[in-house]
C-alpha cells in the first residue's frame, strides 16, 4: 500500500468494473445510477468527514422541522447539504485521482489535496453562517426572545 500526499496510506481501490461486461456507447441510464451510487456509497465508506457532515445534515433537518423554518428557509438548507456532501464526493474523487497519479508524496498532490479539502471547508464554513441566520432567529422566536 501506498502513501498518500500527506503521509498516511491510500486506501485500497475496488475496480467496480472488474465485473461489469464491457459494453459500447453509453452505459444505460439504470447503470449510470449504479454508478454514480457506489461513488457515493465509496465516499461514505472511506470518508469519516463524509459521516461528520451527514450527522450535521440530519441536524440542521430536525432542528428546522421542529422550529417550522420556511420553505424558501429550508431550500437555504437543503442546498447547502447537497453542496456540503458533492464536495466532500468530488474531495474523494481527488484524493484517488492523486493517489493513483502520484503515489508517494509530492509537493503538488499534497497541494492538489489540500485545495480539494479546502473546498469543502469553504462550503461547510458557508453552511454554518446559513444555518445560523436561520436557527438563531427561528430559535429566539420558539424561545419567546425576539
Amino acid at each position: 500500500m501506498s502513501s498518500s500526499a500527506h503521509g498516511k496510506p491510500s486506501r485500497p481501490v475496488v475496480d467496480r468494473t472488474a465485473s461489469d461486461p464491457p459494453k459500447k456507447g453509453h452505459p444505460r441510464l439504470a447503470d449510470a445510477f449504479r454508478f454514480a451510487f457506489f461513488g457515493i456509497a465509496q465516499a461514505w465508506g472511506s470518508e469519516r468527514n463524509m459521516k461528520i457532515q451527514a450527522a450535521f445534515a440530519v441536524l440542521a433537518c430536525i432542528l428546522g422541522a421542529l422550529l417550522g423554518i420556511s420553505a424558501l428557509e429550508w431550500v437555504a438548507i437543503v442546498v447547502c447539504i447537497a453542496v456540503v456532501l458533492s464536495l466532500e464526493v468530488v474531495n474523494t474523487a481527488i484524493e484517488a485521482i492523486v493517489d493513483l497519479a502520484s503515489p508517494d508524496i509530492h509537493v503538488l498532490a499534497k497541494r492538489a489535496k489540500d485545495c480539494a479539502a479546502g473546498a469543502v471547508l469553504i462550503a461547510a464554513l458557508g453552511s454554518v453562517v446559513v444555518a445560523c441566520i436561520i436557527f438563531i432567529p427561528a430559535l429566539a422566536r420558539v424561545l419567546g426572545i425576539s
